[in-house]
């Protein structure tokens, strides 16, 4: 069955706006695998707008306690991920071009521009024992490039479907788009994951038209969602859509 790794920001996010702690990303993290989720995602970036240092590190020492769940860090290679995975080696690093500043991930990886770069990250990683999944945009034509960095995954970037899905407008094409890209991944022998937009309504036509998608990475909708259900309920909501669709 489909992975789901719940992505934490949101909560760092909220946190960060007093002084007092509260809420507890590394909490949210363990309510989560309480609750059934497969993983834990964050993305800490070099301003510390919502991940900490410390948030690295504690969900680290949670994530020993669940030896099966994977702990899986995002992050940009040239902007302090590197800093990061000095002291942290978790289940799965993705690597994700995103600057600074950036509002949120919004594109994937330019192979011609960064394909070398990125093969020189991804030996180094792997060797720690991690690993390597690249944010790709979807297009079939470029995995056998993102399958030459030595990567062993790709993440579908899904904000583009998820649009389309909201304005019913061309989502047969854009889906079967994703579909494409995600088979001609599996074909050059990459695993592939899937995230960024996800929600509730469209996450169920996503997985039923889409294959070979091992895991999907779920934040924003997901935290916003268990504001009104709770967050124990809203995961197990987000699993049930992933089992209906995908549990053959």
């Amino acid at each position: 069955m489909t992975r789901l790794s719940v992505n934490i920001n949101k909560v760092a996010t909220l946190r960060n706006t007093r002084t007092i702690g509260v809420p507890s990303p590394t909490r949210a993290a363990e309510l989560s695998l309480l609750a059934g989720a497969g993983g834990i995602t964050l993305h800490p970036r070099p301003d510390g707008r919502h991940i900490r240092d410390e948030d690295v590190d504690n969900v680290a020492g949670l994530m020993h306690h669940w030896p099966e769940a994977e702990y899986n860090i995002e992050g940009n290679p040239l902007h302090g991920l590197n800093d990061v995975l000095a002291r942290v080696v978790p289940d799965q690093v993705t690597l994700v071009p995103d600057e600074p500043g950036a509002f949120t991930s919004d594109q994937g990886w330019n192979f011609d521009r960064d394909g070398e770069i990125l093969t020189r990250f991804v030996s180094e990683i792997r060797k720690s024992g991690s690993r390597v999944s690249l944010f790709v945009d979807p297009d079939p034509e470029k995995m056998a490039a993102a399958a030459a960095t030595g990567a062993q995954r790709v993440e579908l970037y899904t904000e583009p479907y998820a649009r389309a899905f909201a304005a019913n407008e061309n989502r047969d094409e854009m889906v079967r788009l994703y579909a494409e890209t995600a088979t001609a991944a599996h074909e050059v022998g990459l695993g592939v994951n899937a995230g960024h937009d996800l929600n509730r309504r469209n996450l169920a036509f996503f997985l039923e038209n889409v294959p070979h998608i091992d895991e999907v990475s779920i934040g924003h909708a997901l935290i916003a969602d268990a504001i009104e259900f709770g967050l124990a309920d809203t995961v197990g909501r987000y699993l049930a859509i992933i089992e209906e669709t995908t549990a053959a």
